[in-house]
């Protein structure tokens, strides 16, 4: 299919591109600069506004082991629990930020990290699921989000070409019938000369689904030379 459809609104190379601001961790933990942030992206003219739902207990574990610790950037010498703890949006959130995104006309959803928040989100009615690029290789996740059968956007920066496959093929059996993929290169951020744009088109000729890009560039360069290749969706963190 080479389509796709969220909220009633069509998203193919035959129409402008979908924006999607990503919130991340960028409400630093305060209620009212996640609503803030919401109506800014609606103010910049985005299509939709997404989330990460998950608890530091969802995601890892509270171990101080060496392959926990974090040994660069702003987080150095801390773990990895202690990080997701201060970066997660909480779930007692979630309603309140959907009500503003809703208020706005403004789509929102969220990338889940296990099935426990999939659950959730089904009682905010979501409209679309976004699956991380460190949970695509995630097949029981995958199958579950796809059972819920509404639009799913595959993010790829982890995965290889098999890798993407199977996540298809996972979707697909367990009920999607509406799949994006997104080109991304999981650094942060990403150095310009490795974005590889030309992934794209082969992404297009391998698995003829809708195609965008998850970009983690500084600037907006990249996300508008990705348009005359042909991306329909791109995702963008963002901040005030």
């Amino acid at each position: 299919m080479n389509k796709i459809t969220i909220n009633g609104r069509e998203i193919s190379k035959n129409k402008k591109p979908y924006i999607i601001a990503e919130l991340s961790g960028n409400h630093n933990g305060d209620i009212n600069r996640a609503l803030l942030l919401i109506r800014k992206a609606y103010e910049s003219g985005a299509d939709a506004v997404k989330l990460q739902t998950y608890t530091a207990e969802t995601i890892t574990i509270n171990h101080q082991g060496a392959d926990f610790k974090i040994n660069h950037g702003l987080w150095e010498g801390k773990y990895l629990y202690d990080l997701y703890e201060n970066a997660h949006t909480p779930w007692e959130w979630h309603k309140k930020l959907f009500e503003e995104a809703n208020n706005l006309g403004l789509d929102i959803f969220s990338s889940p990290f296990d099935n426990s928040a999939v659950d959730f989100l089904e009682n905010l009615s979501v409209p679309a699921y976004k699956i991380a690029s460190f949970e695509l290789l995630d097949l029981p996740l995958v199958s579950y989000i796809a059972s819920k059968k509404k639009p799913i956007i595959l993010s790829t920066g982890m995965a290889s070409e098999l890798e993407i496959k199977e996540a298809i093929q996972t979707a697909e059996k367990s009920g999607a019938s509406e799949i994006a993929l997104l080109h991304c290169i999981s650094g942060y951020p990403t150095p310009i000369e490795e974005i590889n744009l030309k992934m794209i088109e082969k992404l297009y000729e391998k698995f003829k689904y809708p195609i965008g890009l998850s970009d983690h560039t500084m600037g907006t360069l990249v996300p508008t030379a990705s348009i005359a290749m042909g991306t329909c969706i791109i995702e963008k963190h963002f901040t005030l």
